[in-house]
């Protein structure tokens, strides 16, 4: 007995009672698709695979011991080696607006100061101005301890004088003298001590003990068209804390009254290009969050700009300083620059009295 291997059949026969008639066979190919078995030579199909293999032959003939030929299988690709693989990325899009410069103008921005912290700062009991004038005693010819006010004082009047003065602090920068609060700069050390101040006030006697450095954490994140920069803290006064900000910079400073009117301060060269104008900040009781939207959607790798330290500045102004006064003291024009030491390299220029 002999097997046959027509599709569909799968019986045994004998060659010599094999006739027209003994097989009932599929011509043709199986096919599966969207669940469905069937063959291609007829219209009967199942969705169990049980009742496709039962499925009786269409066609009638002669049983066949010839196995049918295997389908041909594609043919197998060449696997490309790895170091031959390279990747592609779209292109960067490099930024078609202008960076602007790093020292153009900051602009103040008006903050929305959340109810509950307007309640535990206005809830603080201050110090009465006189109380505090009355406990200290002020020697006729003491000078305003505000910066940029050379009025002294003379008596009781004088507290009834307005004090024309500068809140900010000086900043030396590439040559420049300027103050922080103004954008008058000048390149000559006299005209800048001669600048008059840009804020009026009343004069300020006996000065404030250090302020104390206080630290604060920050973090932020974005989206295509926004960056959020929120700094986390509590207990700041929202009427003398502030938010600066131009194109590329961003300023923050917090006072602490409970801390001795210790400061948190924040200076950023922002690694992208903001709109001021659409900037908005928002002060909470637990944290204060500036929201700044970008001039060209993107993202951003980082924040900020690493910028060189104000340490590193310092110590380079003190050495040509030292170098200057050896050269001026020296008869002769060759100064040894290993006998040069740097004056005062703890000293910060922006805190100058």
């Amino acid at each position: 007995m002999l097997n046959c291997y027509n599709r569909g059949c799968g019986q045994q026969f004998d060659s010599d009672k094999n006739t027209e008639d003994s097989c009932q066979y599929h011509p043709g190919m199986p096919y599966f698709h969207d669940a469905y078995k069937g063959w291609s030579c007829c219209k009967k199909k199942s969705v169990d695979f049980t009742e496709f293999l039962n499925i009786k032959g269409c066609t009638a003939g002669l049983h066949s011991n010839v196995k049918p030929p295997e389908p041909e299988k594609p043919e197998k690709k060449e696997e490309v080696p790895v170091e031959e693989v390279k990747e592609i990325r779209p292109p960067i899009r490099a930024s078609v607006l202008k960076r602007p410069d790093y020292e153009s103008p900051l602009v103040t921005l008006e903050p929305s100061v959340a109810p509950s912290l307007k309640q535990q700062i206005d809830a603080l009991s201050p110090v009465a101005t006189k109380e505090k004038e009355a406990s200290e005693v002020v020697a006729v010819g003491t000078s305003c301890k505000n910066r940029g006010c050379n009025g002294s004082y003379q008596g009781p009047e004088s507290n009834e004088e307005d004090c024309v003065y500068h809140p900010g602090v000086p900043v030396f920068h590439e040559g420049l003298k300027y103050w922080s609060c103004c954008t008058k700069r000048t390149t000559d050390f006299a005209a800048f001590m001669a600048q008059v101040g840009c804020r009026q006030g009343y004069h300020k006697w006996i000065a404030d003990g250090d302020k104390q450095s206080i630290k604060c954490r920050y973090d932020w994140h974005q989206t295509a068209t926004n960056v959020v920069v929120a700094v986390y803290a509590k207990m700041y006064d929202y009427k003398v804390s502030f938010v600066k900000v131009n194109p590329i910079r961003l300023q923050v400073c917090l006072i602490f009254p409970q801390q001795n009117n210790g400061q948190f301060n924040l200076d950023l060269e922002l690694r992208g290009i903001v709109d001021v104008a659409t900037t908005s900040v928002g002060m909470f009781s637990t944290k204060i969050e500036i929201k700044m939207t970008k001039a060209e959607p993107g993202s951003w790798a980082k924040l900020d700009v690493p910028r060189e330290k104000p340490q590193e500045l310092e110590e380079k102004v003190d050495v040509k300083k030292n170098l200057k006064e050896k050269l001026e003291d020296s008869d002769d024009s060759e100064v040894d620059l290993d006998d040069i030491e740097p004056i005062n390299p703890a000293a910060k220029l922006t805190e100058l009295d």
